[in-house]
């Protein structure tokens, strides 16, 4: 992959304090510790893990993921499957619609790479006929055009979405998944995997009850699409879905048989504003935005991270209080800037130049908004520069 920008070339071993403000850092001490969680309860529960890349889009954290005990990898995108699989990561799952022919040679390309290779798997999410038809072809055409005219070649891993609750992509529980079912069936360069069963609103349900619920009707309708595929005699060798706000309900479902949770990996704000589940390991805020003041005054103190610097769609970013008493609150302050504020019970501001860490809203696009995440090892206080992990997917949307 390449090369991390020039100016963080040299900041290996360097305290924390040199690190430039604002700059995207990773506490790996915190990050390997939500990582150990993460595959020692999946052994336990005797589930699958297949985080999601796109929270990170670092081919070098999916690495680390896999050899953690990870099957593979999630996307959302063909140019993040595309650099994934560049980067040596050979399990990847588009669990995502894709429609355009152009997007889908690029597919059919990829996963008949990954066939070369040897060992590795590319799988995708359908949620209509004609999605299914197009897929067809793309890989029908990439088998002629890797063997000459022979009907032999590549077989892609095709699970049809479900809408269990989000209200986005997939078809209705019920007879609309068995009949893609049966069109994915009639396609030799398609093989139907599973189902799957994302329920995205149900991360931000606050309430671990409320959680429940949520997942509960989306188990009930994964039951009965699958009642109804057996009946035409077709198994479901895996149900997929899950994230970090409800993975144990679906763990412990008996249905679920791979969770998708990504967030785990760093624990984003919005993340925090969850009621924890008690069956939920504690998984720790491993991802922050360093910043330092720049202007200070008599009820506020304005910091040089504004919205240019972290995502604001869940939310803006929390201040993390290393020291009891000097509580902060973010204020919206445009682009560059963030205006701070002690917390309700606290008066102390802090001073010009003083570094402090925002913990982001939302850490997907947060992400996104940089080319490199600085790893700290030792903590944000006395820790050191350990390593330069570069974004490699940043801006990978097609």
């Amino acid at each position: 992959m390449s090369t991390p920008p020039s100016r963080w070339s040299e900041m290996a071993g360097k305290p924390v304090q040199d690190i430039d403000t604002p700059s995207l850092v990773i506490d790996l001490d915190a990050m390997k510790r939500n990582l150990g969680r993460m595959a020692e309860f999946a052994k336990k529960h005797n589930i699958r893990w297949r985080p999601h890349a796109k929270l990170h889009k670092s081919v070098a954290l999916a690495k680390m993921q896999v050899k953690a005990g990870a099957v593979g990898v999630c996307v959302q995108k063909t140019a993040e499957a595309e650099i994934m699989v560049a980067g040596g990561v050979h399990n990847v799952y588009i669990s995502n619609q894709v429609i355009a022919p152009a997007k889908l040679a690029r597919v059919a390309r990829l996963a008949q790479k990954l066939a070369v290779q040897g060992g590795g798997q590319l799988a995708i999410a359908v949620d209509s006929s004609e999605g299914v038809i197009r897929l067809a072809q793309a890989m029908t055409q990439a088998r002629i055009n890797a063997h000459a005219g022979s009907s032999v070649g590549t077989v892609i891993d095709v699970f049809v979405e479900v809408d269990v609750g989000q209200g986005r992509c997939g078809v209705e529980p019920g007879s609309a998944a068995v009949t893609l079912a049966l069109e994915i069936r009639k396609h030799p360069a398609l093989r139907f995997a599973g189902l799957q069963a994302y329920h995205g609103k149900a991360q931000h349900l606050r309430t671990a009850q409320e959680r429940r619920v949520a997942i509960a009707s989306a188990v009930a309708a994964v039951v009965l699409t699958r009642e109804l595929l057996q009946a035409q005699g077709i198994e479901v060798g895996l149900v997929t879905g899950a994230g970090t706000g409800s993975l144990v309900l679906e763990a412990a479902s008996g249905v679920y048989g791979e969770l998708q949770a990504g967030a785990f990996m760093f624990m984003d704000a919005d993340d925090a504003r969850n009621e924890r589940d008690p069956a939920q390991p504690q998984f720790e805020h491993a991802l922050f935005v360093k910043t330092q003041v720049m202007s200070s005054h008599s009820d506020h103190a304005v910091c040089d991270a504004g919205h240019k610097s972290h995502a604001i769609d869940s939310g803006l970013p929390l201040v993390h209080a290393l020291d009891p008493g000097s509580e902060l609150e973010y204020f919206n302050g445009g682009d560059e800037h963030g205006i701070l504020r002690p917390a309700a019970g606290c008066t102390r501001l802090p001073g010009l130049g003083q570094m402090l860490w925002l913990i982001p809203g939302h850490c997907d696009p947060t992400v996104n908004l940089h080319d490199v995440m600085i790893g700290v090892s030792g903590g944000l206080r006395q820790g050191t520069v350990e390593r330069i992990i570069r974004v490699d997917a940043r801006g990978a949307m097609s």
